[in-house]
């Protein structure tokens, strides 16, 4: 197994190492199992000892600071939190399917899984170091460098910090109880939950206060979203819009797309989702080309950070069939219906109606 990862991952990506959860073991339950757990990484994991991390909080600052794990652990409360994380480019393979999308990696709907997080409250951290409270971003740098950006450069990003002062932004040196793996960001990385993957970045080792956004090229120029007509080799810094907050969203993941089901009832589940302060309030799911519609059953909520997995029984006639679901949040929002209203050159935020297709046998 490679970085300790299930044989039934979906590679997308070698090297850089990217694998996709399978549909199947995201159906297992609300929390995902860490060999199961997806991974998007934009250059080589990094060998870090855990003993000669260290992590810098400096900028804004009345005290910078410098911190070994041992004092992060010994210094400050430890705190759990359950999120889901999702990459922004989960389901780009249905904005593929509208019109190419070279050299972006083409993730279905398992770039996104959900565990418990264990750590020390950002906001703690911050405190310590004194940080302006009237300071507007936060940038975090970490060492894992990627020959993609454009200079290639280690990685980083920035989230307000507005957000950086929300209890549940973890510093988090563990996952669903273990310790955190390299694959994952071990020793410590930053967890921001209802923002895109790439916010909560991995292998964390300087914090920086400061009046701007990052300029780093993963925050200035790749996690935005552009125009549909953007050229992507003319365009600017801080062009398009930065993604922060995950979009309302959702996925079928059972039965597989194109599988055979013998007839009488078919359980369909699936996960829904929406970002930060927002919940998932309805599912409806239709099986005859959305002339009609019915509520999915909701799982409990783990917490006010993570998806709420759904299903419901359909009865099918022997025949072709496609099965349609689409979220609903507690804002009244509705997602998308087609992917093609949603296209732009680099692959983000694919939230339309998801489907599959089924054959009942007769």
């Amino acid at each position: 197994m490679v970085w300790g990862k299930l044989p039934e991952m979906i590679v997308r990506e070698v090297d850089p190492f990217n694998a996709e959860s399978p549909r199947s073991a995201l159906a297992q339950g609300p929390l995902t199992a860490i060999e199961a757990f997806y991974v998007r990484s934009h250059g080589p994991v990094p060998n870090i000892d855990p003993a000669a991390w260290r992590l810098t909080v400096d900028g804004l600052v009345e005290r910078p600071t410098t911190f070994t794990l041992a004092q992060l652990r010994d210094q400050f409360s430890q705190h759990d939190v359950v999120a889901t994380l999702q990459c922004a480019g989960n389901r780009r393979a249905g904005l593929m399917a509208v019109r190419d999308i070279p050299g972006e990696l083409p993730w279905g709907p398992g770039a996104t899984s959900t565990a418990q997080w264990t750590g020390a409250r950002l906001c703690d951290v911050l405190v310590a170091a004194g940080a302006d409270p009237q300071v507007e971003h936060l940038a975090f740098e970490a060492p894992d460098f990627s020959r993609t950006a454009s200079p290639p450069q280690a990685f980083g990003s920035s989230i307000p910090l507005a957000k950086a002062w929300c209890e549940e932004v973890l510093l988090a040196w563990a996952m669903n109880g273990a310790p955190l793996p390299a694959v994952h960001g071990g020793p410590v990385r930053v967890v921001v939950p209802g923002y895109i993957g790439a916010r909560s970045v991995k292998w964390v080792n300087r914090i920086s206060v400061r009046h701007e956004p990052s300029d780093n090229y993963y925050q200035a120029l790749d996690y935005r979203l552009l125009p549909a007509d953007a050229d992507l080799n003319t365009a600017r810094p801080g062009e398009g819009l930065s993604l922060g907050l995950i979009a309302l969203n959702s996925a079928i993941l059972s039965p597989d797309d194109g599988a055979i089901v013998p007839p009488g009832p078919t359980t369909v589940t699936g996960y829904a989702m929406a970002g930060d302060d927002r919940g998932v309030a309805r599912v409806d799911v239709s099986c005859d080309a959305d002339d009609s519609w019915r509520q999915a059953q909701l799982e409990a909520q783990l917490s006010p950070w993570t998806w709420r997995l759904w299903s419901i029984e359909l009865h099918l006639s022997p025949g072709h069939h496609q099965i349609t679901a689409r979220a609903w949040d507690t804002a009244a929002a509705l997602q998308p219906e087609r992917a093609a209203h949603l296209w732009n050159p680099r692959g983000y935020v694919n939230n339309a109606w998801a489907n599959i297709h089924l054959t009942v046998t007769g």
